[in-house]
């Protein structure tokens, strides 16, 4: 017996580091799932460290990372809006890390990464907008929507889908940015108008627009690089940046206070910020703007210089105090009353 673990120990010291086992990894993805595989595939095989990875929506990502405070069964959280991101930072629930890799991030993502004392880091942007379906766009002969008001107008009764903004990173955006736009009051008056158009909040940020594509809905409020996804696998969606302007969010990441896994998470953040990695968004055909100013920038990707952006208030709309008010405020007047 003995003869036979000394046998399996000299084996093992035999074999090449990258054939060993080099530990595991709890990532929770907060992306396309599509984008979530290819990572969580390719960082398999760049480290050799086994990835355990759990999709979720931006929301119940904080959700689960709050009500497991405690005892942490996350390490890192990839991706999805900022704002719970800065929020579970500001409650202490992630670590500070600062990469060796910061230096070569946009200045929004290094913003970011300031902002919240270095707990998150940008890892790539989009603008919101939504996406419609320009065939079913013509047969029931609606007028194409180009600005948030058109999407209150009564021609588009039952024909809108978006998210919920107490799950979904996307549709709180969308909640901050109308707020920042048109001010509290009337931003919640223009979403009573809207909620009567609204045939479904959806828990995913994207399912509107993927309805759209699949002809269950007529437009999708989303991030316009999910609606550029749909165009991108031949739907017939068009990509619309809204007249009045718009909100936009950083995806963010975080590794979680208390990570079991700590080093193979700090592994994974600086693999996740280089260059080479966030190029590959687009094989999963995932059109954000990368953080890293030397990735490659999809052509299909929304350019914000063509697109009137706001001054969106990270810091405000991730502040948990502010970010309660509005969800609750929502729940009152719009969640009770949906259709």
């Amino acid at each position: 017996m003995k003869k036979t673990l000394a046998a399996v120990a000299i084996l093992a010291a035999m074999l090449p580091a990258a054939a060993q086992a080099e530990g595991s990894l709890n990532l929770i993805c907060a992306a396309d799932v599509a984008v979530c595989e290819l990572l969580k595939n390719r960082f398999e095989k760049d480290s050799s460290i086994g990835v355990n990875m759990v999709r979720l929506s931006s929301g119940e990502t904080y959700a689960k990372i709050r009500a497991e405070a405690a005892n942490p069964k996350t390490d890192i959280w990839w991706a999805g809006t900022g704002d719970p991101h800065l929020q579970a930072a500001q409650e202490g629930l992630t670590l500070e890390y600062k990469s060796p890799l910061l230096d070569q991030l946009q200045d929004w993502a290094k913003r970011q990464a300031e902002q919240s004392g270095y707990r998150t880091v940008g890892v790539y942007a989009g603008a919101l907008g939504w996406g419609y379906n320009s065939d079913l766009l013509a047969q029931k002969k609606l007028k194409a929507p180009g600005c948030w008001a058109d999407l209150a107008d009564p021609s588009f009764k039952g024909e809108i889908q978006m998210a919920n903004p107490n799950s979904s990173g996307t549709a709180y955006t969308a909640l901050a940015s109308l707020v920042q736009i048109m001010g509290e009051d009337k931003a919640f008056e223009y979403l009573t108008k809207l909620n009567a158009n609204v045939s479904q909040y959806t828990k995913s940020g994207s399912a509107p627009v993927k309805a759209a594509a699949r002809g269950e809905t007529t437009v999708g409020i989303v991030f316009m690089h999910d609606a550029v996804t749909m165009t991108a696998e031949g739907f017939p969606v068009k990509t619309v940046a809204p007249c009045e302007g718009t909100g936009y969010e950083i995806g963010s990441m975080s590794i979680i206070k208390g990570a079991r896994n700590l080093d193979n998470a700090k592994k994974f953040y600086d693999w996740a910020l280089k260059p080479e990695i966030q190029s590959l968004m687009k094989d999963a055909k995932s059109f954000q703007i990368p953080s890293n100013k030397n990735a490659e920038l999809p052509p299909q990707a929304p350019r914000f210089e063509d697109i009137k952006l706001i001054d969106y208030d990270f810091k405000k709309f991730g502040e948990p105090v502010t970010r309660k008010a509005l969800l609750e405020r929502w729940d009152r007047e719009i969640g009770a009353n949906a259709n």
